[in-house]
């Protein structure tokens, strides 16, 4: 931190003085030429001198002690913060810090800056018990107990170190100093500086402006001086530049070193013309002089406002920041106002940097932090008040000194300054750059039943700012969205959906996320299955069928699968035990299927996706596996019919027995459900299967003879039209899906497969053999369809098919196909 403050801190001794009293008079005090280096702030030399005097007041206890502070500043402002923490704890073991409790503190802020939290918290909490209206003992504990918090848990940025144009010397405040934002001006004490004498506070080279610029590349010049001519840099020190919105009036802190004359740091500005810079004037700022000691400016866009660091009278603390106005260009700053005590502490506040005219960042040791000097940043409202400041974090914080931010005005990028670990030099310039969000999102697509990867599911990507975009998944059911079609604060719903599956749908949000991420989802998508779908157990009181509100809930996934399969159309059935007569059972199942189908249309689900179907006591059910219910065990396959039920040996048993009778189930009728509003004119056929009769419904083509019903093809559920004098057919589009759904493969092709399935379709009039199809309860096996280019109908059957499955009938009055 050392080869900084000499641009900041002309003025500290005063306040060192009044901390640390000189106790011995003038006569025989052997620490006096150290005492003079001291308050010249020629603190290399002072610590020599210091340590010579040392050793000639062994008896004197209290100047011994005295030496030891005075040394531990040294070592503290030139940056020695390890000597400087072992020679604050000598002094708090040897009960100094009772005369000067400020010790307390700045041991804490070493210890915090070589990494012993604990026992910072234990040396700030003690300060705070010494001076409680000093904020920074607690701010210090505070904060002291984040710092793994923020490693663990970093800020959105990134920071590297510049390399290439950092050396073994001290490099920091830098500035951008063109509108192509690709060249630097920062503030170094390499080699190559104009004051060739070594500056008696830090032990190295006066420092000056230096510049460097990256190419095409990206690739670092070697820095070079912004001026060789001592227009700019001189024999002093030269630093922390700001430059105009126009990058043609630079703002930069000069500190003289002419012999025999005092002076302090002040603000000087030069025009630029060409690659030349005008002789620098001294800002004209009210009640500065060339004694004042200010520095490190930033200006507004209009150049009308002017924002410093100084340790002035009527400050808050140590250096604090100052803001100066003026009315034009041409006229004269007045005089400086402290701009108060939310930002300025009684540490320093030091490096401001304007961003936009209304963000302000400056570095800090009084608001806590992660140790030594942190960035934080502030605004201003349309009163005029800043705001509380905010620790930027880790990162752009680390546990040593970090300063000497500048932003670029528009991106989220730019250069601070730091001697945290892994810097080249005293200090170095590291670069930060928040990286762009970059999202992306893949995950596989699997069948629930079998744990297969489905392949050819759509999967459908819908962003709460109107996008969407779909792809389809490969063979290893695998699907993935690049960076290009996700975006930040953006919620998805993703739908996957797949012929003869229900859909299925999962949501992501990238709102809050600061970090670019890759997403995984993974589906497992469900067989739309022939038979019934049991729901969960809704019951309802003695002969009633009104819904109770307590087994809404229990419908609450199939309302949700309704709502993700718009296609779909479902019956309701409900179950009566076989107690009471027929009549009743059916009249009491069929209201109470048509509670469920009520509830359903309330929640929103189209009517005419919804049929309500009372089946009474006339199917009982049948366990696909063993069950206990109540205690007792249920064998697979029983058939829990009157006969069954009565053969149970206890009361308690066949009650158990009736319950799992008195059931609710939907299954799927059909697929191709289009809601209203669309142009597609779909025929609506409600499919009601009855065990007891054996029949199912159908419908008349208007005028054109042919019926349509339902059948199961190779598990399917799928229309097909009754044309008497017809063949078995099937449509060219309807032995597509087929194929890709599964349902039939090449092997169900006569022929050659390779000559039937070329060009990515299937031949005219190619056959296929199906294995199964059921109407009503009725399945045949090996039939032969046709495919025909110009089918009407995605499946026809004539008489000759028809009469494979039995007797059959098509009653006109009552629509119901018959299978005797």
């Amino acid at each position: 931190m050392a080869p900084m403050n000499k641009l900041f801190s002309a003025s500290m001794l005063l306040m060192l003085l009044l901390v640390f009293p000189i106790l011995l008079s003038a006569q025989r005090n052997p620490a006096k030429s150290a005492d003079e280096a001291f308050s010249k702030q020629q603190y290399t030399v002072a610590i020599d001198k210091y340590k010579k005097a040392y050793t000639k007041v062994k008896k004197n206890k209290e100047e011994k002690n005295r030496i030891t502070a005075q040394m531990a500043e040294c070592y503290r402002l030139t940056g020695n913060y390890n000597r400087a923490e072992a020679s604050y704890k000598r002094l708090i073991k040897n009960e100094y810090d009772k005369r000067n409790p400020e010790i307390l503190l700045r041991y804490a802020d070493a210890l915090k800056i070589g990494g012993d939290f604990a026992e910072a918290i234990v040396q700030y909490n003690a300060y705070t018990e010494r001076v409680p209206d000093d904020p920074r003992g607690k701010r210090g504990a505070e904060t002291t107990l984040l710092v793994q918090e923020w490693i663990e848990n970093p800020s959105k940025y990134e920071v590297t170190n510049i390399k290439n144009i950092n050396s073994r010397e001290a490099d920091f405040a830098p500035a951008y100093t063109s509108e192509n934002y690709n060249e630097i001006a920062f503030t170094s004490t390499r080699e190559g500086t104009q004051g060739k004498d070594t500056d008696k506070w830090t032990g190295q080279s006066f420092s000056d402006l230096f510049v460097a610029k990256t190419d095409r590349k990206d690739e670092w010049s070697t820095p070079v001086p912004l001026d060789n001519s001592e227009t700019i840099n001189t024999k002093g020190n030269e630093g922390s530049a700001t430059f105009n919105s126009q990058f043609n009036t630079m703002y930069f802190t000069r500190c003289p070193n002419t012999e025999q004359i005092e002076s302090g740091c002040q603000v000087y500005t030069s025009k630029r013309s060409g690659r030349n810079w005008s002789d620098p004037e001294m800002v004209d700022i009210k009640g500065i002089d060339t004694l004042s000691t200010i520095g490190q400016p930033t200006i507004s866009k209009s150049e009308l406002i002017i924002y410093f660091s100084a340790n002035r009278r009527g400050g808050i603390g140590g250096n604090d920041i100052w803001v100066a106005y003026r009315d034009s260009k041409s006229d004269g700053f007045g005089r400086p106002l402290n701009i108060g005590d939310v930002v300025n502490t009684p540490g320093d506040e030091l490096f401001p940097f304007l961003r936009n005219d209304t963000t302000l960042y400056f570095a800090s040791d009084g608001h806590g932090g992660m140790g030594g000097l942190d960035i934080f940043v502030t605004t201003i409202d349309t009163a005029g008040k800043w705001g509380s400041p905010k620790n930027l974090k880790y990162p752009i914080n680390s546990t040593s000194d970090d300063f000497g931010i500048v932003f670029h005005p528009r991106d989220e990028y730019g250069f601070l300054s730091s001697n945290r670990k892994g810097t080249r030099g005293l200090e170095d310039i590291w670069y930060f750059i928040q990286p762009p969000l970059e999202f992306t999102l893949k995950g596989t697509v699997k069948d629930d039943r079998t744990l297969l990867f489905v392949e050819d599911a759509t999967v459908q990507m819908v962003g709460s700012s109107g996008s969407s975009v779909s792809t389809r998944t490969n063979d290893k059911g695998f699907y993935s969205f690049g960076k290009s079609q996700l975006e930040p604060n953006t919620t998805y719903d993703v739908i996957v959906t797949k012929p003869n599956y229900f859909n299925v749908k999962g949501s992501f949000t990238t709102v809050g996320v600061e970090f670019s991420k890759d997403f995984e989802k993974n589906f497992m998508l469900q067989p739309i299955p022939a038979e019934p779908i049991m729901l969960p157990e809704i019951l309802y009181d003695l002969a009633k069928w009104d819904l109770k509100p307590q087994y809404e809930d229990s419908l609450q996934g199939l309302v949700q699968t309704l709502r993700d399969n718009p296609n779909l159309v479902i019956e309701l059935a409900s179950h009566t035990d076989f107690r009471d007569s027929d009549e009743r059972n059916d009249i009491l199942s069929q209201r109470r299927a048509q509670s469920v189908v009520d509830y359903l249309i309330i929640r929103g689900i189209d009517p005419q996706r919804l049929v309500a179907k009372g089946y009474g006591e006339r199917v009982p059910l049948k366990l696909k596996s063993d069950k206990i219910r109540e205690g007792f065990l249920f064998k697979e396959g029983s058939v829990l019919n009157e006969e069954y039920i009565n053969s149970l040996t206890s009361e308690s048993e066949k009650e158990a027995a009736h319950q799992m009778n008195r059931r609710s189930e939907f299954r799927v009728l059909r697929k191709d459900y289009v809601p209203a509003g669309t142009n597609l004119d779909i025929v609506d056929i409600n499919i009601v299967t009855d065990p007891d009769d054996n029949s199912v419904l159908f419908t008349e083509q208007g005028g054109t003879g042919t019926y349509l019903s339902t059948c199961i093809i190779n598990g399917y559920n799928e229309a097909f039209a009754f044309d008497k004098g017809a063949d078995p057919m099937i449509s060219l589009d309807k032995a597509m899906d087929l194929l890709k759904w599964g349902a039939i493969s090449k092997e169900n092709f006569e022929g050659d497969p390779e000559k039937v399935l070329a060009n990515n379709t299937i031949a005219d009039r190619a056959l296929i053999n199906i294995k199964e199809i059921t109407i009503g309860s009725v399945t045949i096996n090996d039939v032969q369809l046709k495919v025909t280019y110009k089918l009407n109908y995605g499946l026809v059957f004539g008489d000759g098919l028809m009469k494979q499955f039995g007797k059959y009938n098509f009653n006109t009055k009552t629509h119901k196909l018959t299978i005797d």
